[in-house]
């Protein structure tokens, strides 16, 4: 143990010698980089460095394998499975910093960042080129996490997740060494798809410096509409026939009549009422947009919608779109002095009924407030669970996120939709994937991370 603590004292001194004022021991520093915004206790860092350069990282990770010093990677701080916690100390190394938009090339519809640009930034950038990111997890999230936690959004039923919109990047391998992965074509049949493997990796793998992402063209028309429904039931049924009939719907989002409510209390939504509801975005030229309005309406009136308002003035799209974002504080404003554990299940979408009114079910079984808020059109959802202090309250939410994931399951759906798994959700990987599975993903963050420096204790469930 003498020689472990002295060797890790080492390793710092190392780093602080090579990154000066990019390097902290602060109190405060450690704390805000031991957590992200979910509700797992903190587990601090033993030192931050921040990292301004892909040159920063590989050196940082070079002295950390020499040394055998764990390393946490760290953009916005926003996960919410645990997976920023500094588990077995080390350093939190902040990628924040690395803010650079390398290059846009509008006429392929492409662009380069450093992993710490937020999608925000990007898209202020992008306005004038007449392009947008369209991958909105919401929050002040950065690229390089999107990548980590294979981030999605409510523009994913369009758009797709962050994994479809990544052509390529940089990644710092454990011991230092700097690799090129993927590249700026739409497709390639060279090899193992090795960029791809990064998505989703939660920083256990390699850590991701530079990302080459995919663009779209800002749509002529853009309209967004709220349509409350009389039962839960039926606003889930028509959000799987939208789907069915093929509608290009640009988002689509269920809030039930709780988080209707928390939401109209938070973001002043006035003129509507706590019933289950749906926002909806279209876009493309005037004649299709039209042409989605009239479908939309009409299979939404078959499952007793109502109360359409439609609009395409961006101030209004926007404040829309910022009470659908403000879901969380809007649901923590609604139960003052809880917490709140969000799950994120994911089922096929012809399950969707089954499992959210099965949701419901199980929500009223608990004895917890709840609210359900989902990206309906791809099959994910989120229940907030609203969890009185004491350990009580939290026995009633595990046990609450265990049925939910188990009905996911049962029904072909997964543990997590978006989220990751960081800690939280390890406990399922083995119900979900099979031994043969888990055994491949261990034998690859071996050959990639011998000494297991990246993200200890993350994502994998041990043997």
């Amino acid at each position: 143990m003498r020689e472990a603590s002295e060797g890790r004292e080492t390793a710092l001194l190392a780093l602080e010698a090579r990154f000066g004022t990019q390097f902290s021991r602060g109190a405060a520093l450690r704390e805000q980089h031991g957590h992200g915004e979910g509700y797992h206790l903190s587990h601090e860092p033993d030192a931050v460095l921040f990292a301004e350069s892909t040159e920063d990282v590989s050196a940082a990770l070079a002295l950390c394998h020499e040394h055998s010093l764990p390393v946490v990677a760290f953009g916005g701080g926003t996960s919410l499975e645990g997976q920023v916690n500094a588990l077995e100390g080390g350093i939190s190394l902040d990628l924040s910093r690395m803010t650079s938009i390398i290059e846009v090339n509008a006429a392929d519809l492409d662009c380069r960042v450093q992993a710490g640009v937020t999608r925000q930034a990007l898209n202020l950038h992008l306005r004038d080129e007449g392009l947008f990111f369209p991958v909105d997890p919401g929050g002040e999230a950065t690229i390089g996490g999107m990548c980590a936690t294979r981030a999605s959004g409510t523009a994913a039923v369009r758009y797709g997740t962050i994994r479809e919109n990544v052509l390529g990047m940089t990644v710092v391998l454990a011991d230092g060494r700097v690799t090129q992965l993927g590249g700026r074509t739409r497709k390639s049949a060279t090899g193992y798809d090795l960029a791809h493997l990064m998505i989703g990796s939660e920083g256990t793998l390699g850590i991701v410096t530079e990302i080459q992402l995919r663009l779209q063209g800002i749509p002529e028309v853009t309209a967004a509409a709220i349509c409350q429904f009389e039962t839960l039931g039926g606003c889930v049924e028509a959000a799987i026939q939208i789907m069915q009939m093929g509608i290009p719907i640009a988002r689509m989002e269920l809030l039930d009549e709780v988080q209707m409510e928390a939401c109209i209390l938070y973001s002043r939504l006035e003129g509507y009422r706590a019933l289950p509801t749906m926002f909806f975005e279209v876009s493309g030229g005037p004649d299709s947009v039209n042409e989605q309005i009239s479908a939309i309406e009409g299979l939404c009136q078959d499952n007793g919608g109502a109360d359409f308002l439609w609009s395409t003035r961006d101030d209004e799209r926007a404040a829309l779109w910022k009470a659908r974002h403000a879901v969380y504080w809007a649901c923590l404003a609604y139960r003052q002095g809880h917490i709140g554990i969000s799950t994120d299940a994911i089922v096929p979408i012809s399950a969707l009924t089954a499992m959210i009114l099965g949701a419901k079910q199980d929500i009223d079984a608990s004895g917890l407030v709840a609210p359900i808020v989902g990206h309906i059109g791809d099959g994910n959802f989120h229940t907030v669970m609203l969890v009185p202090p004491g350990e009580a309250g939290l026995e009633r939410a595990r046990a609450l996120d265990h049925k939910l994931v188990a009905r996911a399951l049962s029904l072909g759906g997964s543990a997590s939709g978006e989220h990751g798994i960081g800690l939280a959700k390890k406990a399922f990987m083995g119900a979900e994937h099979d031994p043969v599975a888990l055994d491949i993903m261990r034998a690859i963050k071996a050959t990639l991370d011998p000494r297991n420096i990246l993200n200890p204790g993350k994502l994998l469930p041990e043997p």
